[in-house]
């Protein structure tokens, strides 16, 4: 596969976020409650219908708007996402979502049709022109594409008065670069960092949606939060990214925890952090 967001000739591998899931769901921010408010208002979900998230990792997105389908799929390349999104589901009582293995390269028709299909963090990791088209099959004739941007493993320099201090970001990827070098990996590989300006990713990714015959897009904005971490979850957010995966430390990852550590009780005694999440943004494709 080749693309932007990757880099040439970069393959995904089963390796990418290989014992990341827990960290994923620790580390990882949770979508606030005010995104499935505006997609609920916006699209009128009302429990009907049938909603695909495609590369849908531990289920995040999932558990937030699955109340309001009749029935879930949720399709992701990695088992051991797939395994602990199931228990999540499971833990909050939640029983309409079927898991499939797979990547979104592979989307059957033999899914069906859907009401909604959803993306967030995670489009960048597929052949963006192949998936944009299968979904256009898949999705019914009132059908919308929800493409999710939002960074929910840290937050932004914002204004908002804080109760405890940032994360040292910069401090932690000095340190992951450390341990593992000054390219960015990926699984087995390397990603090569996009060399696009966030509108002209956007205009790409726009013109890849209107080629698989799409219309909009309608942009949603749901403002930024604040939030309240413990170091633990700092730590598991580190671990939950592909390129600062548990396994690519091998047997350092124990020397690389302690610093990691080591770094955030001098950033915070209490060893409590907050942080101002940026404000997500949601384009709604239509057939």
């Amino acid at each position: 596969m080749t693309d932007a967001m990757t880099g040439r000739g970069w393959q995904w591998d089963p390796s990418l976020y290989a014992g990341s899931a827990l960290y994923y769901v620790r580390g990882r921010v949770a979508y606030p409650p005010a995104l499935a408010d505006r997609l609920v208002d916006e699209l009128n979900l009302d429990g009907r219908g049938r909603l695909l998230d495609v590369g849908c990792g531990p289920g995040s997105l999932i558990l937030l708007l699955a109340a309001h389908f009749e029935q879930v799929v949720g399709v992701d390349a990695d088992e051991q996402m797939l395994a602990e999104g199931e228990r999540q589901a499971a833990a909050a009582g939640i029983t309409n979502v079927e898991w499939v293995h797979g990547k979104g390269e592979e989307l059957s028709p033999d899914l069906g049709h859907f009401r909604v299909a959803t993306m967030a963090q995670s489009f960048h990791w597929m052949n963006r022109e192949r998936v944009a088209g299968l979904l256009r099959q898949m999705l019914s004739e009132d059908g919308s594409v929800a493409y999710v941007h939002a960074t929910t493993h840290q937050g932004v320099d914002g204004t908002a008065p804080l109760l405890n201090p940032r994360p040292p970001w910069q401090q932690i990827d000095f340190l992951v670069t450390e341990f593992l070098g000054e390219e960015r990996r990926a699984g087995r590989g390397y990603r090569q960092m996009e060399t696009v300006s966030e509108d002209e990713r956007g205009q790409i990714e726009a013109r890849i949606f209107r080629a698989a015959g799409f219309t909009g897009p309608t942009r949603l904005d749901v403002p930024g939060w604040v939030v309240n971490r413990s170091a633990d979850e700092v730590v598991a957010s580190v671990f939950s990214l592909s390129y600062a995966a548990p396994h690519l430390f091998g047997d350092r990852v124990g020397q690389f925890e302690h610093e990691l550590r080591t770094v955030l009780k001098q950033a915070s005694p209490t060893s409590q952090f907050s942080e101002e999440m940026r404000e997500i943004a949601v384009d709604l494709w239509r057939p």
